[in-house]
């Protein structure tokens, strides 16, 4: 149960793939995952900041934390979209 949240995006990631047609430019939707990771991650930061030097440093954790489980999600989704496309094919 702890991949949970993993399994639904690849599946979330078959079915835009199956379901949009055509091939996804999977560039793009790795750099809009960049893009929200580091939006994310900033925002963890900036409340790190509004808290103090101890939050600072959890916030600054926090934000590192969010910003590669949301590049290793916008991975696992290009994954399923990938998958999408072989299953459009057929």
């Amino acid at each position: 149960m702890a991949y949970t949240l993993e399994i639904l995006i690849v599946i979330i990631g078959i079915i835009y793939g199956y379901m949009k047609p055509g091939k996804e430019d999977r560039s793009a939707l790795l750099k809009r995952g960049v893009v929200i990771g580091i939006i994310l991650g900033a925002i963890m930061v900036v409340l790190g900041l509004l808290g103090g030097r101890t939050m600072l440093l959890l916030g600054s954790l926090a934000g590192v934390a969010v910003f590669i489980e949301v590049i290793i999600l916008a991975v696992l989704f290009i994954i399923g979209t990938y998958i999408g496309d072989m299953l459009e094919r057929k």
